[in-house]
């Protein structure tokens, strides 16, 4: 085809692919394309080499300086190329898959070299606290907290007259039936209480009760942030290993990686690594849903650790998920001078024995354990590193050990769903945080149904599986209940074969039955929770879970991120017991199961259980916390403060001075209906306003609903203008401003103005 007026003919053929070198082991695709370049050099052409990105640019480079290949430059466009001297090898950025070769140039791309990435489109990027304030919109009939007044119940939306015109409040209700009336512009003096409502009393309005709670909340919060402090405070101080990636084999390392790291998951990464090279002991809590990546952020922090000459020990709940991150790790670590080793109660005693020794002589470089590896026995000769994976499945004790091991050492804690104690730890800024939000390329959200169990229903959804060439979990909760289940599938669909696997069985039977499953040898497995954690069988598509009313909230989470983990769309039948009725909590956990289908819930999820059950005390076991004496918010906001306190910073306005300066002008203040009708929506757009806070952000308000919904209605304006006088009032210090034809009234807050002089002089 010729090309047209602004193509250019390069006469070019299809260039050389590394296909071959890449799947012979005995030889290194980089040392190939070191002697492929000098020979096209040698033959008069110029040659590029094009990646998709800057990054991958930036490590092919690296990893060709590492096989010794020089004289690399840079270019940015066609004429760069045409000044370059033939003896360079020239590096751009170019979106080009496959390269090719013309009479004078041979352009070679990452994909000849590496072979074919997976891509996506990149996603917004979510602030933790962010999350938070998503899971916590108001709805009617929420308890909501008043910092002044205690707590109430939100009785919806009423626009009031105010001066003659019409302005919008939210309608509290209190104890004896008391209303109180809150402007939308001051609705951040509010939060929500939480989910659980049962048994909470309302206030009463002017009484003593709330100042005097929130009084010695306060004391309790400042003593516990002290604590946390010193906690993380002595943390800080310990001393641990830099440890630093070395570029050329790490680049090296990370292009094994087959899929293209979604951006939170390359900040992760960056993270941690930032973390290793402090020089400080690390402890990093990554938050990332089910199969988002987080087991590569451990490998390539194992990696860069065990280069260093440290060792790495990874504690894991199961032997399951052990045995499925020895494989992993092994299988990545293979090419490379690195001892993989595993102990789980599925390691014969002698081999466990061999391996400890191997550990305190230093010849076991990463260590992959149960429980086990916290036995008094376990020693090590220099570890740096140390990974928890799933955290929540550790009790008291263990932790407490794991701690005694940390002292000095990293520590990377890997989860889908933080506990309610982490997430509050890391969200008051006590533990570092990074989340992975973005799901991988092409997964797809699992649908999930809830419902009492019905025969026809699982019949079908068994076959249906099977005869798209998957195969099916059946999870129960109790190991009692699997001779039933096993019986009725036997009745309901003869024609599959299923296997069981429960905790109870000898460990080689446990091993033999997965295996079998994983090898494809049965459709169904029907096992207890056991596979909740880290196992990983892309052909599984279907769940089934059996009483699903008795699991926690993240043990069906996890369970359901079992199945969906590769492209093919999942299913998950979540059975109820026929003609019983749940309870409340069973109720309000499946109500949230059902709600939280979309893809990297677990951080909501998390949110959803700290406001279910509370935090509980964030130094020691006490589960259910002192939330419900104030709410949730409240409480996170206090701790928030005292612990910027206890660090001697300047937390901003504390509590003490969360007032909120009321202006009236005599004019509509309000979003109308007609402008934006859904209720929730405007509510969400009140709550973000109360939070702006500047010019500048209002302004980028104001420009988002525009663009959302059409110009702004005189009301709205009127709205953003009083924002704004709010905040300077707040500056000045002035609590009150009446605005009306005639003048204005403005009232001091506490009736106190810093400069009285300057006043007088204005005035």
């Amino acid at each position: 085809a010729s090309p047209g007026e602004n193509g250019t003919d390069l006469g070019g053929r299809s260039g050389r692919e590394f296909t071959d070198v890449r799947i012979n082991p005995d030889s290194n695709v980089f040392d190939m394309l070191g002697d492929h370049i000098a020979r096209q050099q040698h033959s008069g052409r110029k040659v590029l080499i094009t990646a998709m990105s800057q990054g991958s640019l930036e490590r092919l480079e690296h990893v060709m300086r590492e096989h010794g290949m020089t004289g690399l430059g840079a270019i940015e466009n066609k004429a760069d190329l045409e000044k370059l001297d033939g003896n360079i090898i020239a590096l751009g950025v170019l979106e080009l898959e496959r390269g090719f070769e013309s009479e004078t140039l041979t352009v070679i791309s990452e994909q000849d070299i590496l072979g074919q990435r997976l891509s996506h489109a990149a996603k917004r990027r979510i602030r933790p606290e962010n999350f938070i304030a998503e899971a916590s919109s108001l709805h009617q009939g929420d308890l909501v907290v008043h910092v002044e007044h205690g707590i109430a119940r939100y009785d919806g939306l009423e626009a009031i007259d105010v001066g003659g015109a019409p302005h919008d409040c939210l309608r509290l209700i209190y104890g004896g039936n008391d209303k109180l009336f809150l402007p939308v512009e001051n609705i951040e003096l509010i939060s929500r209480y939480g989910s659980e409502m049962a048994g909470v009393q309302l206030d009463r309005l002017g009484g003593a009760a709330w100042q005097a709670r929130k009084a010695k909340m306060k004391e309790r919060i400042r003593g516990m942030a002290d604590e946390l402090i010193k906690v993380a405070a002595a943390r800080k101080l310990r001393k641990a290993a830099k440890i630093v990636s070395l570029d050329g084999s790490y680049d090296e390392f990370c292009a094994l990686f087959p899929f293209e790291e979604t951006d939170d998951q390359r900040s992760a990464i960056e993270d941690v690594m930032a973390d290793l090279a402090s020089g400080q002991s690390a402890d990093r809590l990554i938050c990332g849903d089910v199969g988002f990546g987080k087991t590569e952020v451990a490998l390539r922090a194992a990696f860069v650790s065990v280069m260093s000459g440290k060792q790495v020990a990874i504690v894991v709940p199961t032997t399951l998920l052990c045995r499925q991150h020895f494989l992993n790790f092994a299988q990545r670590f293979a090419d490379l001078p690195i001892r993989v080793e595993q102990i789980s109660r599925l390691v014969p005693a002698r081999q466990v024995k061999e391996i400890k020794d191997g550990m305190k002589s230093g010849v076991v470089d990463i260590i992959i354990g149960t429980h086990a590896l916290l036995a008094r026995d376990v020693g090590f000769r220099d570890l740096g590193l140390l990974v928890v994976d799933e955290e929540q499945h550790f009790g008291v004790a263990h932790k407490e050990k794991l701690k005694k091991i940390k002292s000095d050492v990293h520590v990377i804690t890997l989860t889908a769903t933080p506990i309610p104690r982490t997430l509050q730890m890391a969200l008051t800024g006590v533990r570092e945080m990074s989340i992975i939000a973005t799901p991988p390329v092409d997964r797809l959200a699992v649908r999930t149904f809830i419902m009492p169990f019905d025969p026809v229903i699982i019949r079908e959804a068994i076959l249906r599986e099977r005869f798209r060439g998957g195969q099916t979990f059946y999870v129960c909760p109790r190991i009692k209940d699997l001779g039933d289940i096993a019986t009725r599938l036997t009745e309901l669909v003869p024609e599959i074969s299923f296997i069981i696997a429960h905790g109870r069985m000898a460990p080689s039977d446990l091993e033999d039955a997965i295996g079998a499953f994983y090898e494809g040898n049965f459709d169904v497995l029907l096992s207890t929770n056991i596979i909740e954690s880290g196992i990983d069988m892309p052909d599984v598509n279907t769940m089934i879970i059996h009483r699903s009313d008795m699991f926690g909230l993240s043990q069906l989470y996890q369970l359901r991120g079992r199945v969906g983990r590769s492209k093919i769309r999942a299913y998950a039948y979540l059975t109820l017991p026929q003609r019983k009725k749940l309870t409340p909590a069973a109720e309000k956990r499946l109500e949230v199961m059902q709600t939280l289908d979309n893809l990297g819930a677990g951080f909501s999820l998390a949110s959803h259980d700290l406001d279910i059950r509370g935090a509980g005390n964030l130094l020691g076991d006490e589960q259910s916390g002192h939330i419900h004496e104030v709410g949730i918010e409240l409480y996170r906001q206090m701790l928030e403060e005292a612990v910027a306190e206890a660090r001697g910073l300047d937390g901003g306005p504390g509590v003490d001075e969360e007032w909120s300066p009321q202006i009236g002008i005599g004019m509509a203040v309000l979003i109308p209906d007609h402008y934006i009708a859904d209720l929730n929506v405007r509510m969400e757009l009140y709550r973000r306003l109360s939070g702006l806070q500047n010019k500048n952000e209002i302004e980028a308000f104001a420009a988002e609903l525009i663009d959302r919904f059409g110009s702004l209605p005189q009301e709205v304006e009127n709205l953003l203008e009083i924002v704004a006088v709010k905040q300077l009032s707040r500056r000045a210090g002035v609590a009150k401003v009446d605005a009306g034809p005639k003048g204005a009234v403005i009232s001091f807050h506490n009736d106190d103005f810093a400069n009285p002089a300057g006043l007088v002089q204005f005035i």
